[in-house]
């Protein structure tokens, strides 16, 4: 489509050529003699640019220019004004002009500047589409679930999203605490500013810093540039501190301060940055727990865990995984050009009754794998990997009976030892203490009993 230009000129010589210079350019052209007429245009059609004089009858250019602003027209206002008035054309930028041109116009500057507001506006609707595209994946309705604990969720961010709270997402890992994160970014106030993630559990203690506030230049060596910070990109929007857990304690004094006073120096600076951004943190450790340990700033704590969010591991809502599998398989599907049909119900039925110690990501990435392999058709209880059909709790035999040629106790009563070991260790996400809870043991007891049987993470999946 051929972009529309009105012009709004009372002189007619001027308006004439103007626009016999346009349309020969290969725009769609309309005039207006007038400020009113170019009003009442404005208000009635759509125009990719209005290009105004200043000095105009019944209403002047800077009205022309609020009647843009005001009536939330998405046209691009460029002026023309003669070089007595430049200080008229500066204020017409205050309005929001694009850029003023001065007469008698310069066609070859007149080129350019159309071409250059006309990127601008370009580049105003793909950040547009952008904006509502990320909104439309983050809105609420597409963090998947209907199980009980997700509708718990659901309903504190959908309280939340929309207020300036600190919140602080507790979750293992995997279970999407940065899709929340991005959910209640994209569904608050603050939805047009950026949304700034920083993983601090994967950024080295020393670099960590300045990835956070930025550094002048000449602060530390390789130090070349002055570098902005994450703090200073999310400025009048959102940062999220996944795994603030793992922070040092350094690091947590710096970011106390940054909580109560909004602001900060870079690494190597001296001269004080305010910011204005919602803080959006989020772990995967029990932080109370770290706190009695001396890991974790008490102080810090409180500051963060203004509004608590707590995302459920997977196996605490298997009701959700069959609707996750089937959404997974759909856009994987598509997006890898593969036909799988669907997924039979004995697959299901073990997928359903798996632990999934490594929560929804893992479900995810077996899915990838499965329709890159599988290609077509149904997926099978065959096509699963063995380290998930042998942990089924409908494969395993504990309920052994004793055949007729009789049985190596010995043996059986390792592998059964083995087996409810690998099951305490996924039901809690391979943390130590909390498996040996499980089996009414000591923690090196069940080191011991673990390296005895050759059982580790790695062993496991590779299996």
């Amino acid at each position: 489509m051929r972009e529309r230009i009105l012009i709004i000129e009372d002189d007619a010589s001027i308006c004439y050529f103007l626009h016999e210079f346009l349309q020969a350019e290969g725009y769609q052209v309309a005039c207006a003699m007038d400020g009113e007429q170019g009003i009442a245009l404005i208000r009635n059609e759509t125009y990719d640019i209005v290009l105004t004089d200043l000095r105009l009858p019944k209403a002047d250019g800077l009205e022309v220019l609020k009647e843009i602003k005001n009536n939330g027209s998405n046209s691009i206002g460029i002026v023309m004004t003669g070089f007595g008035s430049i200080d008229t054309a500066v204020q017409a930028m205050k309005l929001g002009a694009f850029d003023y041109i001065t007469k008698p116009v310069d066609v070859k500057e007149l080129r350019i500047t159309l071409n250059r507001a006309l990127e601008h506006r370009r580049l105003q609707r793909e950040n547009f589409l952008l904006r509502r595209q990320l909104k439309d994946k983050y809105q609420f309705k597409n963090l998947l679930g209907n199980s009980e604990e997700m509708l718990k969720v659901f309903r504190i961010i959908e309280k939340i999203a929309d207020t300036d709270s600190t919140i602080l997402i507790f979750g293992e890992s995997g279970t999407g605490k940065e899709l929340v994160a991005r959910s209640i970014h994209y569904n608050s106030e603050r939805k047009d500013k950026p949304f700034v993630p920083v993983n601090c559990g994967a950024i080295p203690e020393n670099l960590l810093e300045s990835e956070l506030f930025g550094h002048e230049k000449g602060a530390f060596t390789g130090a070349s540039k002055t570098r902005i910070g994450r703090f200073e990109k999310a400025n009048g929007g959102t940062i999220f501190l996944d795994e603030v857990g793992d922070m040092s304690a350094i690091l947590q004094t710096k970011i106390l301060r940054v909580l109560q006073e909004r602001e900060f120096e870079r690494v190597g600076g001296q001269r004080t940055i305010k910011v204005d951004v919602r803080v959006i943190a989020a772990t995967h450790r029990d932080l109370e727990e770290e706190i009695t340990k001396g890991n974790f700033r008490e102080d810090l704590y409180y500051r963060l865990n203004v509004i608590p969010v707590k995302i459920p591991p997977l196996r605490a809502r298997k009701s959700d995984i069959p609707i996750l599998i089937k959404h997974f398989l759909k856009n994987l599907s598509k997006k890898k050009g593969h036909l799988v049909e669907g997924i039979s119900n004995k697959a299901m039925e073990i997928l359903i009754n798996y632990h999934w110690p490594g929560n929804v990501r893992e479900l995810e990435n077996l899915i990838e794998r499965l329709v890159i392999l599988n290609g077509k058709g149904v997926i099978e209880k065959e096509d699963l990997p063995a380290a998930i059909t042998r942990l089924s709790p409908k494969e395993d035999n504990t309920n052994v009976t004793l055949p007729e040629t009789g049985i190596d106790l010995n043996t059986t009563v390792n592998q059964l030892e083995k087996e409810l070991i690998i099951q305490a260790l996924d039901k809690s996400n391979w943390v130590k203490n909390k498996a040996a809870k499980l089996l009414h043991l000591k923690r090196t007891t069940l080191v011991e009993k673990m390296k005895k049987n050759n059982i580790s993470r790695e062993a496991i999946s590779s299996s």
